[in-house]
């Protein structure tokens, strides 16, 4: 860790130039010579990538960053103190620690946190930030996080676990046995040192090939932040043998969509009918999911065809993601079209349909934007039609 860049008048330089071109300022004489200029540069731009995802850590003084991939990596402040809402206790040991974003959130829940961390420059990295953060309970451990386990050889209320993704496992499916720590395979041994692992995975994870490779799943949470799915975490629990449930979570500004289900219970069927008054796309978080009769079940609305995900009530209800009012309904034939929407403005959607947004466009001339939503869709009787709306939600 190059502690030279902790200089005031360096430190002054880093906050007056965040969000400057990088490019520009490279090209410029190094005002401080005996401070490398990429690594002053670096600190720059990761410090502009944390503005709006850390914001803690923006706005604290002599917080040294590592590279910019790091912090692009990094879990949000925003998903990371959702996390920690999910789970407490007396102790936890994050195996993967990286920047220590979750870190920060578990240690306002837990009495006493490790973090493992095998680089041991990212490691100094975090015990020096923490210390400007005021975090007092952490334990920093630059090592691999077996032998950490091995040696500390203590019992834990939690284990976390962020693995990342093996170079070697590029192009092939993603599963967690090719990521590092290779949790599958290390599982057993977690077990003899915590009852309780919370995994997070890249939500690109298929969500049943992650319970193919896990055991004792208790509770499967998916995390949105603004309709972008983040994060996939699986919480398991030593002998665990009851249902699981698939909790989901799309974080906005001013609220947070919640909706859970049991995975694989019965007796949740969806119903279908042609477009009401009233129309709902589900947010991103249960999209992921696949819940979808469990939506129709749970807000007791229709389902428009098996396959399109699109739901409609005769009233307007609270829903998790977005509602429109339906303004017509139209076929999907050229003399409709001709005569709604050709040369017309309008926010295009695709579900359940044949053609895509951009060769709909290109075809219809349909200009981008304005306050008309058309979903281009699939009925109940499997009648390709278009839905013109206006957003309510």
């Amino acid at each position: 860790m190059n502690t030279s860049i902790l200089h005031p008048d360096i430190q002054e330089f880093i906050t007056r130039n965040s969000g400057a071109d990088i490019k520009k300022l490279a090209l410029q004489k190094n005002p401080f010579p005996e401070t490398d200029w990429i690594l002053i540069l670096n600190q720059i731009e990761a410090k502009a990538k944390a503005k709006e995802k850390l914001p803690t850590w923006f706005s604290a003084e002599n917080i040294i960053y590592p590279s910019k991939i790091s912090v692009e990596q990094t879990s949000s402040e925003k998903t990371a103190a959702y996390k920690a809402s999910l789970i407490n206790g007396k102790s936890i040991i994050d195996l993967t620690g990286g920047f220590g974003v979750d870190d920060y959130y578990f240690s306002k829940k837990f009495e006493t946190i490790a973090h493992c961390e095998i680089n041991p420059d990212l490691s100094e990295i975090v015990k020096h930030n923490y210390e400007q953060l005021k975090v007092t309970n952490c334990t920093f451990y630059a090592d691999d996080s077996s032998n950490v386990l091995n040696n500390l050889n203590k019992k834990w209320d939690w284990i976390y676990i962020d693995p990342s993704r093996r170079n070697d496992a590029k192009g092939k499916v993603f599963m967690l046995k090719d990521c590092l720590p290779n949790v599958p395979e290390n599982l057993d041994f977690y077990f003899e040192k915590a009852d309780s692992i919370l995994i997070k995975t890249a939500p690109l994870l298929d969500i049943s090939a992650g319970l193919s490779e896990l055991k004792f799943v208790k509770n499967i949470h998916i995390i949105a932040l603004e309709n972008e799915v983040k994060e996939l975490l699986f919480e398991i629990h030593k002998n665990y043998k009851g249902e699981i449930t698939l909790k989901t979570a799309n974080i906005l500004k001013d609220k947070v969509e919640t909706f859970e289900f049991i995975l694989d219970a019965q007796n949740q069927f969806s119903s279908y009918n042609l477009p009401q008054q009233y129309l709902y796309e589900p947010n991103s978080a249960i999209m992921k999911s696949g819940g979808f009769d469990e939506v129709s079940a749970f807000f007791q609305i229709n389902k428009l065809h098996k396959h399109s995900h699109l739901y409609t009530s005769e009233n307007l209800i609270d829903f998790p993601g977005r509602s429109f009012a339906i303004e017509k309904v139209i076929s999907y034939h050229k003399n409709e079209m001709k005569k709604e929407l050709l040369n017309q403005q309008a926010n295009v959607t695709t579900r359940n349909f044949p053609e895509t947004v951009e060769n709909i466009r290109k075809k219809w001339k349909i200009k981008n934007g304005g306050n008309t939503y058309c979903f281009f869709t699939t009925d109940k009787n499997d009648n390709k039609i278009v839905l013109i709306c206006t957003k309510i939600t």
